[in-house]
């Protein structure tokens, strides 16, 4: 370790190593949690002893059970818990980078369904775990408008390209993009009626690309 003015400098590159540890280890034991009981059965107890961890711990890193839960569908989202938004993450970047706005569709597509694969058990338990539960139900409205917020960016991205039916407006591009993605027609496609993930991404690219050009 190096010295500064005859004292050694600390080294925090372990220490934090450790921490990020922790915190991933903590939200892979609480995503087989939820995913396997669902919100309220699972306790942050219960979590803390699956991930090794003391409880304290839990609520040192996440702050409450409904923090928790949303770090989860944020991880599962991202597919890694890497601080990186997605606007800035390669593949988002091939999509802006794409010329032909039926590619970046498909593209879009192809992408949200992985993120489906990953995260639909952690949105559906969100979505329906709300209900009597007051600090989720503010977790899902947050998570509402953070993919209208998103598909309001690559609505306007859209649109710029020129390449959208004519005198279509921000609003329905936003509001045609938020309605595609949602985890509900994941739900009724893929988990009820047995479309596989492939087919579920051609055609909500297809639908998408129909409504938009």
């Amino acid at each position: 370790m190096p010295k500064v003015n005859g004292k050694r400098r600390y080294d925090a590159s372990g220490r934090r190593e450790r921490a990020q540890q922790t915190r991933l280890s903590i939200l892979r034991a609480a995503q087989n949690l939820f995913e396997d009981r669902g919100y309220r059965p699972t306790t942050v107890t219960a979590v803390a002893q699956c991930g090794g961890v003391a409880p304290e711990s839990v609520y040192k890193i996440f702050g409450t059970k409904a923090g928790l839960a949303k770090a989860v569908f944020d991880y599962t989202i991202a597919g890694d818990d890497d601080p990186v938004p997605v606007i800035e993450r390669s593949e988002t970047k091939a999509i802006f980078a794409e010329p032909d706005v039926r590619k970046k569709i498909t593209m879009y597509a192809d992408q949200m369904a992985a993120r489906q694969v990953r995260s639909a058990r952690i949105q559906l338990m969100l979505r329906d775990g709300r209900h009597g539960q007051e600090d989720l139900e503010e977790i899902w409205r947050r998570l509402v408008d953070e993919r209208l917020n998103g598909m309001t960016m690559l609505g306007r991205h859209l649109l710029d390209t020129g390449q959208l039916r004519p005198g279509i407006e921000l609003d329905e591009v936003r509001d045609v993009l938020w309605t595609y993605i949602a985890v509900d027609l994941y739900e009724l496609l893929v988990l009820s009626r047995g479309w596989t993930v492939e087919r579920y991404a051609q055609w909500i690219a297809r639908a998408i690309i129909a409504a938009l050009t």
